[in-house]
């Protein structure tokens, strides 16, 4: 696979969780009585709460946008979001291991999570493999992102 290529293939995996987690941000902030009951919450508090997590989820994706916009430039970016997502699935996976089991529909939103961030982690890790391939080729030759757009 040329270097062009593996730019285009990491946007685009990069671009896809991107995609996602944008979109669960948006749904959470515009509708979030449709996902209350998911975390066991209810009313104005429980709005407000999957409100909130769709404001994070903004937040968080800052540096994935600077990963999209050049894997290779923006190379600390691509380690964030790789970081990012490592964090998530670990400790979705911690917690949905300690909710008792008569909370379904709690385990339920977890899990989930975990199946996304897991998925992503998996598409970032290739991203950034990658596109490390590119960068190291010849390590004494410093990589033009120009000739990589």
């Amino acid at each position: 696979m040329n270097q062009r290529t593996r730019l285009f293939v990491a946007r685009c995996c990069i671009g896809l969780v991107l995609f996602i987690n944008l979109n669960c941000a948006v749904q959470f902030l515009s509708k979030p009585e449709f996902f209350r009951s998911g975390f066991e919450l209810t009313g104005v508090p429980g709005s407000a709460m999957v409100q909130g997590m769709g404001l994070l989820f903004l937040m968080w994706n800052v540096p994935y946008v600077f990963a999209l916009l050049h894997p290779i430039k923006n190379r600390i970016s691509m380690v964030e979001t790789l970081i990012m997502q490592w964090i998530g699935v670990s400790g979705e996976s911690i917690l949905m291991s300690q909710l008792p089991g008569s909370h379904l529909n709690l385990k339920a939103s977890v899990h989930r999570f975990v199946l996304f961030d897991g998925a992503g982690f998996i598409m970032l890790l290739f991203a950034f493999l990658i596109t490390r391939r590119i960068t190291s080729n010849n390590p004494s030759k410093p990589v033009n992102p120009k000739d990589n757009c």
